[in-house]
């Protein structure tokens, strides 16, 4: 009964094994010297140990929020192509349904001036 589960044993095992094992050789082998530009704020605009009421600019969360609508259209794209043969003529016109309303989106937004940065 319990030889039925090895296989996923192993695979928990060797999971952890990749996971933990770059993060101990990082630590040991890694220098550990940061100067003030390894230390400064970056992505976000702000330092990060200030007052927490302090006013920033939303261009930052706005710019997540596209990245991540459009990189859910990678994420819907691969199963697709993966069974597109199975799928036929009704999901490929169903994925270009799809797409075109990211690409009416995107065109939206490109128009709008959201993917400039001053």
């Amino acid at each position: 009964m319990l030889e039925n589960y090895f296989p996923v044993l192993l695979f928990i095992c060797v999971g952890i094994v990749m996971g933990v094992a770059p993060l101990v050789l990082g630590r040991v082998l890694a220098p550990h010297h940061p100067d003030s530009a390894k230390l400064s704020p970056y992505e976000c605009g702000f330092e990060a140990f200030e007052d927490a009421r302090m006013k920033f600019d939303v261009r930052y969360y706005l710019v997540a929020i596209l990245f991540i609508l459009f990189d859910l259209e990678i994420a819907f794209l691969f199963p697709w192509a993966i069974v597109l043969k199975e799928i036929g003529t009704f999901g490929f016109v169903s994925m270009m349904i799809f797409l075109a309303i990211l690409v009416v989106g995107f065109i939206y937004e490109w128009m709008k001036g959201a993917l400039e940065w001053e």
